[in-house]
């Protein structure tokens, strides 16, 4: 039985985490936090907007924010984690920060989003009323002609 772990933290564009030399980790699905050390039994579960927290053998302690995600344990050594989103740091309060400013980050790129959509929307508004309902004025001329 090997007595470290081999952590894999991954998104669908990238490694965030590769590390071999685990002894524990700790992360949290729906029914709490729980543990996993070397030798643990075969696990599939699905992890909450949580931290998965890891300490190697030399006593170094990660972090990774996840918003969800897959987590798996196999042959008692293999541990992996599959999000959509991760970010990953050596101190908590460095991950918080980190955390705050990709939250930051997103919610301003959702109001640019939400800005341009309503945007091109009052524009295609305009376009159809310009169809359906040509300028009178513009439109008397023609009329005149077709009636000479």
């Amino acid at each position: 039985m090997s007595k470290t772990l081999h952590l894999t933290v991954t998104t669908p564009a990238q490694v965030l985490v590769e590390a071999d030399n685990v002894v524990a980790v700790r992360v949290e699905d729906q029914s709490g936090s729980f543990g996993v050390l070397p030798g643990h039994a075969d696990l599939l579960t699905v992890l909450i907007p949580s931290v998965v927290r890891w300490r190697n053998a030399d006593g170094a302690t990660g972090y990774c924010a996840v918003r969800g995600g897959v987590f798996t344990v196999s042959q008692g050594h293999s541990v992996a984690v599959a999000c959509r989103e991760g970010v990953v740091s050596a101190s908590l309060d460095d991950l918080e920060a980190k955390v705050r400013a990709a939250r930051a980050q997103q919610l301003e790129a959702g109001r640019k989003a939400r800005v341009e959509q309503t945007r091109i929307h009052a524009f295609a508004v305009r376009q159809l009323v310009r169809y359906l309902r040509p300028d009178p004025i513009a439109a008397a001329p023609r009329a005149r002609e077709a009636v000479s």
